[in-house]
């Protein structure tokens, strides 16, 4: 029924001993881990399934990743009439099978299955899956033809996941390494290695293991900060970020140069000011008056993106920028996961894709210097307790995370 593929000795290895009820791959990325599944783990499986009573799964962290990572590279195999596209119901057609796929990023849809019985799930990325809709399907692998298969990235050693894979159940587990995929070209396996070099993620993107983050997160800068600072700008458009500073904490902005293919960033200033005692006319003074020098000295600006939790202290200083005639969209900002703020900043740091003006730029460099990891999260972020300066982090990433997507993307690979 496949399509002839070369693969590779570990993926053969799957192909011949997952036959439990749970079957997963856990490792590097881009170790071919789902490309298997696409090719013959998934349409298999189901084939092999169909006419029996239960239900098809695949989830997902999003409706989004499911098609990306599964539904497309399936379609690129067996085609559109064999795979169709998701519907507006969450379902597609595989084979002829009805499969519900559902980003597991709502737990509420995934509730009203609860009475289902499953005959087959495939989890994309269980790592970042919720766990609630994880232990809700697992309770409904219920028929003696039941399976599960699935694949995703280690994190840290206190993960549920890791808890589950380490408990008794019928599990039949691989490990990977990105050297495990005999198909990547030397010199993308050579770049990748160096994007995560002395990183967490090198620990657990390239040789697959489950890793602990712990101790000060951007090494590159904290060890050695002259690589990174320079005195000529190089940069195609000019982008803030404020960050509003509370009880104990501080206000802060910083001014990012970014280029329009997307493949550096330049921080051209950054300062903070204590919000304690702050009046907000003294804090848009302030900004104002660090908004006029980067115009008078690196050209117009052309977004400001603040901290989107205070809405009141935004539409004032779209105001107050007005009455001095200062045309600026102020938007809310993005606002992206800790753990992705982290992955990033690292991969651009290791590939020397960001430049720091020198002498203009401290409380930025300093921030980045003495951030460190939260050791009691369970998830990947920095410690937020007032020993280093989150706040200076805050304004520096909401400068650029808007194009951070496409920022990754450039320097590097959609990983």
């Amino acid at each position: 029924m496949n399509q002839v593929k070369e693969i590779s000795s570990k993926q053969a290895e799957y192909i011949r001993n997952a036959n439990h009820r749970w079957n997963g791959k856990i490792g590097a990325t881009q170790s071919g881990k789902t490309f298997i599944d696409t090719l013959y783990v998934i349409p298999n499986r189901i084939e092999e399934r169909i006419g029996k009573s239960g239900l098809v799964f695949i989830v997902g962290v999003s409706k989004e990743t499911i098609t990306r990572n599964v539904i497309e590279p399936l379609q690129e195999l067996f085609g559109t009439k064999a795979v169709t596209n998701i519907s507006s119901n969450n379902t597609c057609k595989i084979l002829g099978e009805k499969v519900y796929c559902l980003g597991a990023d709502n737990a509420g849809r995934v509730s009203k299955f609860r009475g289902a019985r499953v005959k087959y799930l495939y989890i994309d990325e269980l790592v970042d899956i919720n766990k609630e809709v994880f232990e809700l399907l697992k309770s409904r692998l219920s028929f003696e033809y039941s399976c599960c298969d699935f694949a995703g990235n280690p994190q840290n050693t206190h993960h549920w996941v890791k808890e589950f894979i380490d408990s008794d159940v019928d599990l039949y587990l691989q490990k990977y390494t990105l050297f495990d995929n005999p198909f990547l070209p030397s010199e993308y396996v050579k770049q990748l290695c160096k994007e995560y070099e002395g990183t967490v993620y090198y620990n657990r993107y390239i040789l697959g293991q489950w890793c602990d983050a712990e101790g000060i997160i951007f090494r590159q800068i904290a060890d050695n900060k002259s690589r990174y600072i320079v005195e000529e700008t190089d940069y195609d458009f000019v982008s803030i970020g404020i960050d509003w500073g509370g009880n104990g904490s501080a206000h802060s902005i910083t001014a990012t140069g970014i280029k329009r293919d997307y493949t550096s960033l330049q921080v051209l200033a950054s300062d903070k000011m204590e919000a304690t005692g702050t009046d907000t006319k003294q804090l848009f003074r302030w900004i104002i008056n660090f908004i006029t020098k980067i115009i008078d000295k690196y050209g117009m600006i052309t977004v400001i993106y603040c901290d989107s939790a205070e809405q009141v202290l935004i539409n004032s200083l779209n105001s107050e920028l007005q009455a001095k005639g200062i045309y600026i969209p102020v938007k809310n900002s993005v606002k992206t996961p800790i753990k992705d703020r982290i992955e990033a900043i690292n991969r651009i740091l290791n590939l020397d894709k960001i430049s720091f003006i020198n002498g203009e730029t401290k409380t930025c460099i300093e921030a980045l210097q003495t951030a460190v990891y939260d050791e009691k999260a369970s998830e990947d972020r920095w410690l937020d307790d007032g020993t280093s300066d989150i706040d200076s982090l805050d304004s520096f990433v909401y400068s650029w995370e808007y194009w951070m997507p496409n920022i990754v993307f450039r320097i590097g690979g959609n990983i």
